[in-house]
């Protein structure tokens, strides 16, 4: 399919129209969808907050309509972006393999991708542990406060610990070679789609060697599986449109089981550690990223940022690179103007592969639970963090709360109690949301970065798309 030959989608181009400068021509009247979702995440905080303070997350209430009404709609929501991801990474990353055609070139994207994804996590850990170190919140937290968190959430880690256990032992007698030959290849890529919790690596290794084998034999040949992705591409692409009109509602519900339940005093009884993270991703996102998008895309950042708002609030309603993905895909080609197989490549690859904010969570999260229980870690220790985090990264599954089996088997590894883990869990999800939109717009600047590399031109959304 021609790069032109877009198949249409009137009512999700309709909703990224608005997004674009007020000077679009026949600019369509009605609310742009991030706006909707940014209405709905102030009414799930709102509300939230009033059934905490008038009846408190425990009034069997506010647990009866979490259970039955406001969690049942979130997830659904998850689940109904979760149902199309597989498709939708398969089909979009082999057409845009086979779109770039010559190997040699697929080969350039492809080391300049993960060269780019590496130094940016490196980057976000080193900041991550630079400031675990300077602010030390492990230790700023009161012995009797420290005590009541593990006491209060100890139920939430021994399943984590014990799903976890099998995994460390097996990782512990393969050598790292063969842990990344387990990781990256599949031995049989069906039972990587089948499971509840696919393999997304698994799986995009498949489509990377389906896309290449396709650019090495003659065109008549391949022509009819690229037509066949193409489509379901297509047919991907309009469920989303319908998934994105529940969005608003959906988050809604998503930020008021949070809200509801916890409120603000768990917030403020882990408040050094939540101030750590959040400064660590502000200083990447407003920082690195900025500098990223300037000097290597040769961007605007206020543009860029601007033209990506609805992918940033579904990243972080959803706390899901997975979820966030098909929504990403389509401003990534449509608002920044990044040709459709550099997208579909880097995008794809990005959200399992190229996960920042990740990468710093956990390094903060390991010092913050060392610090807390007492243990005092070497250089050395630490530089080991470094690199685990960078692949935990890379390894991490693109859902809600994906890093915390990680983040057990590192501290099983360097020799502190797993069990800690659970005095972060009644923050992580909130925590959650702000990482996973570090993640995604990391995603966006790998592209636009590789994208003007290749020579590309970016930004000509209106001449060459003619949104609206």
């Amino acid at each position: 399919m021609a790069e032109n030959d877009k198949i249409p989608s009137d009512d999700y181009e309709r909703e990224l129209a608005t997004d674009l400068d007020d000077d679009t021509p026949d600019k369509p009247k009605g609310v742009a969808l991030h706006t909707k979702i940014l209405i709905g995440l102030l009414v799930g905080v709102l509300g939230g907050l009033a059934v905490n303070w008038t009846l408190g997350g425990t009034h069997p209430n506010v647990v009866w309509l979490v259970s039955n009404i406001t969690q049942p709609v979130g997830t659904l929501f998850l689940s109904l972006l979760l149902m199309i991801v597989v498709p939708l990474v398969f089909s979009s990353l082999v057409v845009g393999v086979a779109g770039i055609g010559d190997i040699r070139k697929l080969g350039r994207i492809g080391l300049k991708s993960f060269a780019y994804c590496l130094i940016i996590s490196a980057i976000s850990v080193v900041i991550g542990l630079g400031l675990a170190n300077t602010i030390q919140p492990g230790k700023r937290i009161n012995e009797d406060v420290a005590t009541q968190l593990k006491e209060k959430f100890s139920g939430g880690a021994a399943t984590a610990t014990d799903a976890q256990k099998k995994a460390a032992e097996s990782a512990k007698a393969d050598s790292p070679l063969m842990q990344a030959v387990k990781t990256i290849v599949p031995s049989n890529v069906f039972n990587s789609i089948s499971g509840t919790s696919p393999n997304m690596l698994h799986i995009m290794f498949f489509a990377l060697i389906v896309g290449i084998a396709i650019t090495l034999i003659p065109s008549p040949a391949g022509a009819p599986f690229v037509g066949l992705m193409e489509s379901v591409f297509a047919i991907t692409s309009k469920i989303i449109d319908f998934i994105m009109k529940f969005a608003p509602y959906a988050v809604a519900c998503l930020i008021f089981n949070n809200v509801a339940q916890f409120g603000l005093d768990l917030l403020q009884s882990l408040a050094w550690f939540v101030a750590t993270v959040l400064l660590g991703l502000g200083l990447h996102f407003f920082g690195v990223y900025s500098l990223s998008v300037y000097f290597l895309s040769r961007l605007n950042p206020l543009e860029f940022f601007s033209r990506i708002r609805t992918v940033i609030v579904t990243a972080f309603s959803t706390s899901s690179s997975n979820a966030t993905l098909p929504t990403a895909l389509r401003v990534g080609e449509e608002n920044l103007g990044v040709p459709k197989e550099i997208n579909s490549f880097v995008l794809t690859v990005g959200a399992t592969a190229n996960q920042n904010g990740t990468a710093l969570y956990e390094g903060v999260t390991v010092l913050f639970l060392a610090q807390l229980a007492g243990v005092d870690l070497a250089l050395s220790t630490q530089l080991m963090v470094v690199y685990l985090a960078i692949l935990g990264g890379i390894g991490t599954a693109g859902v809600p709360s994906g890093s915390i089996p990680f983040i057990i088997g590192i501290l099983a590894m360097i020799g502190i109690d797993p069990a800690l883990i659970a005095i972060i869990l009644g923050v992580d999800r909130i925590l959650d949301m702000c990482r996973t939109t570090l993640n995604v717009v990391g995603d966006l600047t790998a592209a636009t970065f590789v994208a003007r590399s290749e020579g590309y031109e970016l930004l000509k959304v209106r001449e060459d798309v003619g949104i609206g």
